[in-house]
């Protein structure tokens, strides 16, 4: 029989009797042991709290002095249009820290779809170099977009998007104070506010602010797709777009939750990295309430993480609990309808979640180099046998498992710096299982699930007559 108690919070270890194969598996480390009953790391209490509400209104404010950020828009000047707002965000993000690296990833971009002419891309790049050059990004789109009269309103009820249009007027006013302008300064500010945190991380953290994402991810795509072909580890893309409104359209008010949209299936990446939010969240901003969301994003629309996830990295969009449709996509999108204190919040779930992840280890692999899962019945033929792959810096790991019918770990066990550990008793074909790395200070890497491969049937030939 194995006895279990709920985990309580995410650094809470959870008594467990189990039987193991290997002796030292019941014994993590002794720092190891002591930091994972600490709930709180005092070096990400204080990122967060550094998090200002006052500077993020000032920094929407600059941005929707701009009047349009379209990426249709005129180019050349330096007061009006994406030319002048990408610039000021590049000088910005600059002068906030002397230890970011910031550059334009520009792309050529051929006509194509709402792209009616080809156009000169621009996103905006700040670097946080790690100890390792894995990255965690935090990102948000600069673009704005007007489709006229009634925005995103006319939209959701039939209409159609006049961008494709080449008489379309990309010089129209579109201040985007909140689509995107709210995950823009978000990003910006996060960006000084981990650069100049003294803390020293393992990934690397990259602040990006996307160009194109009106015109269909356009941006972040073509910076997805040279990811993935230069094989750049990404462990996770924190996207935030439409984050900074309380009030929602049909006179809602919600102040104290933010929405976390996760494309499945169920024990993939993307929903880990929801998880982790959630569990994180808990910890260091115990008073706002995540949402988890079992679907890529909104019905029908979507931003910037779908092109991660299109290149297989784990990537989540940040969506604000209530939206006013007839402010968005159109010249109604102003200041104020940003919740400052809102999307502080929301700012702060971002820094407490991924300084987190950025100083935990990368999360073990569950698959051996033959793509086979390291999950088996042994010793007796109903246990749960779990191996993984080590991770260099972990110092121990940590087990986790639920019923199958649950979307929630239900239960976990730290364990020693070992590779292999049985959980006697246990079926495999019951329970769903994962393990996370552990790093000295206690910070734990995503979950890596357990996934049994689908079959692949054979089809039946039958007797012709």
């Amino acid at each position: 029989m194995i006895a279990v108690r709920p985990r309580r919070t995410l650094r809470t270890v959870c008594h467990v009797t189990v039987v193991s194969a290997f002796a030292l598996a019941a014994f993590a480390p002794a720092n190891a042991q002591r930091t994972a009953t600490n709930d709180l790391d005092p070096r990400i209490q204080k990122l967060v709290a550094a998090v200002s509400a006052t500077r993020m209104k000032e920094l929407d404010t600059k941005l929707v002095s701009f009047g349009t950020r379209s990426t249709l828009s005129d180019a050349t000047s330096t007061t009006r249009g994406a030319g002048a707002a990408r610039q000021w965000i590049f000088d910005e993000l600059k002068r906030s820290s002397a230890k970011l690296k910031v550059t334009f990833d520009t792309h050529q971009i051929a006509q194509q779809g709402r792209i009616t002419r080809n156009v000169e891309l621009r996103n905006v790049m700040a670097v946080l170099p790690g100890k390792s050059p894995r990255r965690i990004y935090i990102t948000g789109h600069y673009d704005s977009v007007n489709l006229g009269a009634g925005g995103q309103t006319a939209l959701n009820a039939g209409g159609a998007n006049p961008q494709g249009n080449r008489d379309a007027n990309n010089d129209n006013e579109a201040p985007g104070a909140n689509d995107d302008g709210s995950g823009t300064v978000l990003t910006m500010e996060l960006a000084r506010v981990f650069a100049e945190s003294g803390i020293e991380f393992d990934a690397t953290l990259v602040f990006m602010c996307w160009a194109g994402e009106e015109q269909g991810l356009i941006g972040s795509m073509a910076h997805a797709q040279q990811l993935a072909a230069d094989k750049v580890v990404v462990d996770a893309d924190f996207n935030n777009d439409i984050v900074g409104n309380s009030t929602g359209g049909n006179g809602q008010v919600d102040g104290k939750s933010v929405r976390i949209y996760s494309l499945g299936p169920e024990d993939n990446a993307n929903r880990a990295l929801a998880r982790y939010i959630e569990r994180v969240a808990a910890l260091y901003v115990p008073s706002h309430r995540i949402r988890l969301m079992a679907r890529e994003d909104r019905f029908g629309r979507g931003s910037d993480h779908s092109s991660f996830t299109a290149n297989t990295f784990p990537a989540i969009v940040f969506r604000e609990a209530n939206e006013n449709f007839a402010r968005q996509h159109s010249d109604q999108d102003k200041l104020e309808g940003v919740d400052f204190q809102y999307l502080a919040q929301n700012a702060r779930v971002n820094a407490a979640s991924a300084a987190s992840l950025a100083l935990a280890p990368q999360s073990p692999k569950v698959m051996n180099e033959r793509g086979a899962v390291m999950l088996t019945r042994n010793p007796s033929g109903y246990d749960s046998n779990l191996q993984w792959t080590a991770v260099p810096s972990a110092v121990a790991y940590r087990i986790y498992w639920r019923d199958t019918w649950s979307n929630s770990w239900e239960h976990t066990q730290i364990v020693g710096n070992v590779t292999q550990f049985v959980l006697s008793g246990l079926s495999i074909d019951d329970w769903v299982f994962g393990v996370a790395a552990v790093s000295a200070d206690g910070h734990e890497s995503l979950v890596t699930s357990y996934v049994s491969p689908t079959r692949k049937m054979t089809e039946i030939k039958l007797v012709k007559p």
